[in-house]
């Protein structure tokens, strides 16, 4: 991984339990940067802190606004958001029920308000500089099978960070958005197959991201290297995307 410097500063990493989360707050750990991971699942924050003792551990459920909100904001200021966590599952449209379609919208999009506005709001009042990624997907501009509710929260999680890029940029906070296609991590088994073989044959370099892949972007993005950088669309996928 390209070595960054985060000395100094305190990064709050959502759905930092395993998978691309949890690269990304070692990431930053590694770095140099107080980290805090965030996950509703224990067990996942345990696992991660005994590998990683500097790493401080958040349990939370961020579909739950006013738990998220008091436990975000009892952490102080955060200098660097990562806006990763959000949950997936498969619905073709004609059977998209409102419970659903509200959990999806409610973690992959409304979390990322609520989290997001502490932050912002604690930054601002500072009138300190601060850098924030949303992990979006490549799922909010090409269209897969089934995927009506993940691909509808992640086209409003894109719009959201461009609002979000727009209003906070006056204050000298960036927001930028990553978006991964395909990676290798735990959610693939509740992936159909045929749609994992699809995007690996689409995809020119013939191979799936890493976790460290998007790390490695996130990492730029939140780093002084990239501190002109506000509002774009970092695309992860291998070259899927130039596909058409």
């Amino acid at each position: 991984m390209t070595e960054f410097h985060f000395n100094g500063k305190t990064a709050l990493v959502t759905g930092a339990g395993r998978g691309i989360g949890r690269a990304i707050a070692i990431a930053l750990s590694s770095a140099g940067a107080v980290t805090y991971a965030l996950s509703r699942t224990k067990e996942h924050l345990d696992g991660l802190v005994s590998e990683h003792p500097n790493i401080r551990p958040v349990c939370v459920d961020l579909a739950n606004w006013e738990s998220t909100k008091k436990a975000v904001d009892e952490l102080g200021q955060i200098d660097l958001l990562v806006n990763n966590a959000a949950i997936y599952h498969e619905q073709p449209f004609l059977e998209v029920d409102p419970q659903s379609f509200d959990s999806l919208m409610n973690v992959n999009v409304k979390a990322v308000i609520n989290v997001s506005q502490v932050v912002a709001k604690r930054l601002i009042e500072r009138q300190c500089p601060g850098a924030i990624v949303n992990i979006s997907s490549d799922s909010a501009y090409a269209v897969f099978s089934n995927g009506t509710s993940y691909s509808a929260s992640k086209a409003a999680l894109d719009m959201l960070s461009r609002m979000m890029a727009t209003e906070l940029g006056r204050h000298q906070i960036r927001v930028n958005i990553v978006n991964p296609s395909v990676v290798n991590t735990d959610i693939l088994k509740d992936v159909d197959s045929a749609i994992l073989d699809h995007c690996k044959a689409r995809a020119p370099l013939g191979t799936f991201s890493e976790v460290e892949d998007v790390a490695n972007a996130v990492m730029f993005l939140l780093s002084d290297s990239a501190r002109n950088i506000n509002g774009i669309n970092l695309i992860v996928d291998g070259g899927i995307s130039i596909q058409g």
